[in-house]
């Protein structure tokens, strides 16, 4: 399993309600001011991301020791069903191949079922950093007097296409953090690849949220 790819799809997960709108009573009245944060950058500096990024991969691993064990027994009895075809009777022989089909199905729902796991598991693992993220946005808007904060981060389609430097809030969260800014690049996002084990052909022993 790539662990960089499980990574990237967890900060892209992040994205907080494609751009974050902050808005409060008080500014009601005031002048437009609007900010911007690049998310994946603040995200890659929490210390949260470390741990979030070492726990997907033990979850990680516990799955592909279940599928590896799943087509372990899958690829035995596929063995076994080869050494002993030329002596089974036609029923026998029936029985086993379904048998080896409903291995082989099995494997494949499991690997389906992982990659769903593992994104619910991404997303629980993520919501209190994104939880803290938002509230430090917010903070961030309202000492700083900005109407509204958008989301500039550089993986996909940002909404943000321009705009002046004096805007970009984003060290100013990791400071409110108490995180100082580092030279972390955003990480680009992209597809979770929960298990690498390829599933067997048929007959054959091969497997924003706030």
């Amino acid at each position: 399993m790539n662990l960089v790819k499980i990574f990237r799809l967890t900060l892209a997960a992040a994205l907080l309600t494609a751009g974050t709108l902050v808005a409060t009573s008080a500014q009601a009245q005031a002048p437009l001011k609007i900010g911007y944060t690049d998310v994946q950058y603040v995200l890659a500096q929490m210390p949260e991301s470390k741990q979030i990024e070492s726990d997907l991969k033990a979850y990680n691993t516990q799955l592909e020791a279940q599928l590896k064990s799943k087509y372990a027994e899958y690829q035995s009895k596929g063995e076994q069903y080869q050494k002993g075809e030329a002596t089974m009777t036609d029923v026998v022989k029936a029985d086993k191949q379904k048998e080896l089909q409903s291995l082989q199905q099995s494997i494949q729902e499991f690997q389906r079922s992982a990659e769903q796991s593992l994104q619910q598991k991404q997303q629980t693992l993520l919501k209190p950093a994104l939880d803290k993220l938002q509230k430090n946005i917010d903070a961030v808007a309202d000492e700083n007097g900005f109407t509204y904060v958008f989301n500039s981060d550089t993986g996909g389609s940002p909404l943000l296409l321009h705009a002046p430097e004096s805007g970009n809030i984003s060290d100013l969260v990791l400071k409110k953090m108490g995180i100082t800014p580092g030279a972390a690049a955003p990480v680009k996002s992209g597809p979770a690849s929960p298990v690498s084990t390829p599933a067997p052909a048929a007959g054959k022993t091969k497997t924003k949220t706030k």
